[in-house]
């Protein structure tokens, strides 16, 4: 570990950080006996005994730099200026806490100062600051990101992907890892090989600390250089601050079954605050009533709050459905689609097209993912656009999904509007736990405080003998949580209008584009227009059956539909064109004329869109059907390479056909 301070700060500083261990301290130990008092209602992890970290660190930074932090969050909230009253009623789960009752101890969230948010899911916290970093980098400005995590974080691989990112874009960024020797209740010499953390930065190229965790005039000092080199353009730290957590795990757990009591009271000799008390005092810098009198004062605050926390009222139950989605998502009634005229491009040109004018107009949109730089993309989705908006806006990134749709989704937090673009989407889902426990949540977690304008694209389908790790259908998966929405274009004049929209929308947008489909041409304006979400499209009108079809399936059908209409059968044709939302009014209209429904779709049948569509309908036009409601699915089975087999798991256009005139005969 380093060397400890020489030279004490000025005595308001001295009393300032006193303040602020003192504030944290109480209010935990509050927290602590109003857990036991069942005002808490769920999981209480106190940072009693690490308070020298998150002041040491926080007391550089002003509202408008950032903190993104862990489940043991509590101090760090605290260090960057969220009131304790609001701490405490976030915890007694009343609508006046932090985060309007949503979040409880794990997850608290004051964007107005820069606290980004608590997170309970371990290592989450070190993408998301680096987005943060990434957000700064672009608007250029002197801010910095500081992520608070744990050593149980250290071993999970959003530890190398964040600080790898980190180093390699230069970001300013300070990664603070809390090492208080257990990950929950294992020891860190059983989880780690190497023994101390700091010096891990140096595979990084970036400099590395070790601290002692409870000396929080070393933990000022050295946090206030590394900061200050990181608003210069001096890139990332590592800071390793060894402390110890005197309480336990969380409120009501058992805690010798892993340590001693011995060892936590001795721990509890080196107290943080009772070692800067004593420092101070020895320097004779204040007199023992100054520091008194905090504590009285504080005291005193923490008495007011948590009886405000009391007396708060209890969140309304009809807001918890609410902030599931951005204010903005609430639109005035859509205009009329623009005819599509004569022009033909391909889906890739005419999302490329889409693309290349919103970032002509909105600085804020940058886009990431493997070659997407120079090279353009896989499938050229990105062509020219580096040449003029360059590296920092088309960011060629390392192959760590999980990375950068986690810095996705802190750039996103802190005003940016990032577009990933992770070519297959069967490569996104090594980032499954980002997009579904970070992303898809964090508007509502917030109370709608974050927006979450982020754009994920990337390819479907089966074709190409491609196998199965470069032809999911995912869309039925992510169309499951709430917070997302999910695009599933068939064409280019729809892919242009709802890429559009994803570009100006402000939650979080997964858009799927079939493989199959990429070079296939139509009509496409060369004006700028929005499709809406939730609106599917009448592709073709019909009297005697409606086919809902997804994707490739449209075409399908559309290969056949003259052959039905030869042989008498009118098929009306829907295509849903987002399946989250899901247009099902437009679909039980179609219904209510043509009194049979057949739903044709490339994925799997369990628990698909299709068996949503089926039940929605069954459910609210049961009186209108006059058969029963069909399906027509691929194989439930793995996507297999050999041509052979691979025609032999997905629908086909006789197939649908044939479905059509099963169900006419009904």
């Amino acid at each position: 570990m380093t060397t400890a301070v020489t030279t004490l700060p000025e005595k308001d500083t001295l009393l300032d950080l006193y303040r602020t261990m003192q504030v944290i301290r109480q209010c935990e130990e509050e927290l602590a006996r109003c857990h036991q008092r069942g005002l808490v209602h769920g999981a209480c992890h106190t940072y009693v005994g690490e308070e020298a970290i998150a002041t040491g660190v926080c007391s550089h930074l002003d509202r408008t730099d950032v903190v993104f932090s862990t489940h043991r969050g509590h101090g760090h909230a605290l260090a960057k200026g969220l009131e304790p009253r609001q701490l405490i009623a976030e915890l007694f789960g009343k609508e006046t806490g932090c985060s309007g009752g949503r979040g409880g101890s794990m997850h608290l969230f004051s964007p107005e100062i820069g606290l980004m948010g608590t997170s309970g899911i371990v290592a989450s916290c070190i993408l998301q600051s680096t987005g943060g970093g990434y957000t700064i980098k672009l608007a250029g400005d002197e801010r910095v990101s500081i992520c608070f995590f744990g050593d149980g974080a250290v071993n999970n691989g959003a530890f190398h992907e964040g600080l790898n990112m980190a180093k390699i874009w230069n970001l300013p960024v300070i990664f603070v890892c809390e090492n208080n020797g257990f990950a929950t209740e294992v020891p860190f010499g059983e989880s780690s090989a190497i023994p101390d953390v700091g010096r891990r930065a140096q595979n990084y190229g970036m400099p590395g600390l070790e601290l002692d965790g409870n000396d929080v005039l070393d933990i000022h000092e050295k946090a206030g250089e590394a900061i200050a080199r990181a608003r210069s353009g001096e890139g990332p730290t590592l800071i390793e601050c060894k402390t110890y957590r005197t309480r336990t795990h969380a409120e009501g757990m058992s805690d010798f079954t892993y340590r001693t009591r011995e060892e936590v009271e001795e721990w509890k000799k080196k107290c943080p605050i009772l070692r800067l008390k004593n420092q101070i005092l020895e320097q004779g810098l204040v007199e023992t009533h100054e520091l008194d009198t905090i504590d009285d004062e504080v005291s005193q605050l923490i008495d007011e709050s948590r009886q405000f926390a009391e007396d708060s009222p209890w969140p309304d139950p009809a807001s918890a459905t609410t902030h599931v989605y951005s204010a903005s998502s609430e639109e005035p009634a859509p205009v009329a689609e623009p005819d599509p005229g004569t022009r033909e491009l391909n889906f890739v040109q005419a999302t490329h097209e889409a693309l290349s004018e919103e970032m002509a107009k909105n600085p804020r949109i940058f886009v990431m993912g493997e070659g997407i730089g120079a090279r353009g993309g896989n499938f050229n989705t990105t062509s020219g656009l580096f040449d003029i908006y360059g590296g920092a806006r088309l960011c060629d990134t390392p192959i760590c999904e999980r990375g950068f749709v986690g810095l996705g989704c802190g750039a996103a937090m802190t005003g940016s509007r990032p577009v990933i673009d992770f070519m297959f989407a069967d490569f996104v889902n090594d980032a499954f736990g980002e997009l579904v426990n970070q992303i898809a949540k964090m508007q509502y977690m917030s109370s709608g405080r974050l927006t979450m304008p982020i754009l994920l694209r990337g390819c479907i389908g089966i074709g190409h003998s491609a196998a199965t790790h470069h032809s999911g259908n995912y869309y039925p998966l992510y169309a499951h949580f709430p917070g997302f929405r999910v695009v599933v274009p068939s064409n280019a004049y729809d892919a242009k209008g709802l890429f559009r929209k994803a570009l100006t929308c402000d939650d979080p947008v997964i858009f799927l584009e079939h493989r199959e489909l990429l070079t296939a041409k139509t009509a496409v304006p060369e004006q700028e227009y929005e499709i809406e979400f939730g609106r599917a499209a009448v592709v073709r009108t019909g009297t005697d059956v409606t086919v809902v079809a997804i994707a490739r399936m449209v075409h399908h059908v559309l290969e056949v539909i003259d052959e039905l209409a030869a042989d008498g059968i009118s098929v009306e044709l829907i295509d849903p064109r987002t399946v989250l939302p899901l247009d099902t009014e437009t679909i039980r209209a179609s219904v209510a004329r043509t009194g049979r429904l057949l739903v044709v779709d490339e994925t799997f049948p369990v628990a698909g869109i299709a068996s949503q569509i089926a039940a929605v309908q069954a459910d609210l036009g049961f009186d209108d059907l006059d058969a029963p409601i069909k399906r027509l699915h691929g194989a439930f089975t793995p996507t297999p390479y050999s041509p052979a087999l691979e025609s032999a798991v997905v629908p086909t256009p006789e197939m649908v056909a044939n479905a059509v005139r099963e169900l006419v005969a009904e």
